[in-house]
């Protein structure tokens, strides 16, 4: 062991072990360079593009001082935790550090407080600056549920204020609020030039509560040309519903569906193991073949390697808690996406599509193939033992995600083979066969030379989910052993 090694080493357990390495803390709370403290040993240890930030390299520091004056740099514990992140604007727009991990655990498994909807955001015909909102989704339990929202309504402003690019994330931050409701105006033309908003006088007044929402948003069995479709949207992968999802495809079966619509125009993403368990359910053919590999850093890629290769293998499942899954054997599904489509939605695109057909009608998908791990302050960041001083969390990139094929990296989304947006005059139901994109899926599911239809997409300028906190998620549940992370940060 070297000399700037065995400093390192003494300075990384000194911090692990003892949190004394930096001033004392008084008994109200945690200094920064305790924060500080973690985020770096977090990351050096966990994160994916560790070998890209000079900063986190295992001999960075040849003296407790030096490490120590390095983290006092940043009095603010989000600034260094921004300062190794590898290509924010490009490569790693995902990892994400927060300051209170009770809420962001809640928000993980589908719980926050809210209003109980989802919005879409488009320019005002004409305007570079002004925006109105179309509700996209209203969940059950809600406020918005209860005032009686609708899927389709237009609304152009928040207590009166005139929605903007500058205002739309800040406009909804109150517990209570009015949204303006308007109509758009086509003005009798298919041309779009001549369009306008008209603003209402009705307004809805909304509250924020507490809210849990069920991921298995919609299903219905329709029947064309005599022939059954499954339709499920399908709005988040949490795994504390992997039951009633797997009983939704009990339904399917028992239903003899012989084609499968699944919607994920607005899943953001999630929990990979059951991304994993979903594929299953839409195949079962495939049991014990390669649904997608896992790279790490170099440190952790080459532990899990050397204990067992398979480690890095995802294989297709045939069974639900030593039971069986509710596969329905399909060679061909049909996948709904819009840029809201990230994550977990995306690796049941990429992970099908060597193995059998993915016909992908909508948008292009956001792009995000890494996944994440939440990290506590504690001696193996896991959340028991968390240092009671602070609620800091942080949720790295650690693990990217490629098919059996290899395919990964796929910065600029997924493509859709028929292209098709939501058109903002004509949101449509969801679950009904006339709603715009079903109604694409099942005409391709009707006709065995469904025509090419093209159409310009007309896209969002923004969506709810980016001020919710809801936006491309996809954690692994794979845990190291305590003694693993123990070994290898001393091995380091």
């Amino acid at each position: 062991m070297n000399y700037k090694f065995k400093l390192f080493v003494t300075a990384l357990l000194c911090a692990v072990i003892t949190f004394s390495c930096f001033e004392d803390r008084d008994d109200n709370g945690a200094f920064a360079s305790d924060i500080n403290d973690f985020i770096w040993k977090g990351m050096n240890f966990w994160y994916l593009y560790k070998a890209n930030i000079p900063d986190l390299s295992n001999d960075r520091f040849i003296s407790n001082e030096e490490y120590a004056d390095y983290l006092n740099q940043f009095s603010n514990p989000p600034d260094l935790f921004e300062s190794l992140i590898y290509q924010r604007q490009t490569v790693d727009k995902y990892s994400v550090i927060v300051d209170d991990y009770i809420a962001f655990e809640q928000l993980l498994e589908g719980c926050a407080v809210r209003s109980g909807y989802e919005i879409d955001f488009y320019p005002v015909p004409g305007s570079s600056t002004h925006l109105y909102g179309i509700v996209r989704l209203v969940l059950p339990g809600g406020s918005a549920a209860a005032a009686g929202l609708q899927r389709g309504q237009l609304f152009y402003g928040v207590n009166g204020e005139q929605l903007t690019v500058n205002n739309f994330n800040s406009l909804f931050s109150p517990d209570s609020y009015e949204i303006n409701l308007a109509t758009y105006n086509d003005n009798g033309t298919p041309e779009t030039t001549d369009d306008s908003i008209t603003q209402e006088s009705e307004t809805i007044s909304l509250t924020k509560s507490a809210l849990c929402e069920n991921p298995i948003f919609k299903t219905a069995i329709l029947d064309v040309e005599g022939e059954n479709v499954g339709y499920l949207m399908y709005n988040g992968f949490v795994s504390d519903f992997n039951s009633q999802l797997n009983t939704v495809f009990g339904d399917f079966k028992a239903n003899n569906v012989q084609h499968l619509v699944l919607d994920l125009r607005y899943n953001p993403g999630g929990s990979v193991t059951t991304s994993i368990l979903l594929s299953s359910l839409v195949t079962g053919q495939l049991t014990s073949v390669v649904h997608s590999t896992e790279e790490w850093n170099p440190e952790i890629q080459e532990f899990f390697f050397n204990q067992d290769p398979e480690n890095l293998i995802n294989r297709f499942p045939n069974s639900f808690n030593g039971g069986p899954l509710n596969s329905l054997f399909l060679d061909k599904v049909y996948i709904l996406t819009t840029n809201d489509s990230a994550s977990a939605s995306e690796l049941i695109i990429n992970s099908l599509n060597p193995h059998i057909e993915v016909v992908q009608i909508g948008t292009t998908t956001r792009g995000k193939y890494q996944g994440s791990i939440t990290l506590y302050d504690s001696d193996d960041f896991q959340r028991e033992g968390a240092n009671p001083n602070h609620t800091y969390a942080m949720q790295p990139l650690v693990v990217k995600y490629a098919n059996a094929a290899g395919f990964t990296d796929y910065d600029n989304g997924l493509a859709p083979d028929i292209v098709l947006s939501e058109n903002p005059q004509n949101y449509g139901v969801l679950g009904d066969e006339n709603e715009p994109l079903l109604a694409r899926a099942l005409l391709e599911i009707s006709m065995t030379n469904a025509p090419i239809l093209f159409s310009e997409p007309i896209l969002p300028y923004a969506t709810s989910n980016s001020f919710e906190g809801l936006s491309d998620k996809m954690f692994t549940d794979k845990e190291l052993p305590k003694e693993v992370i123990k070994r290898l940060k001393f091995n380091q």
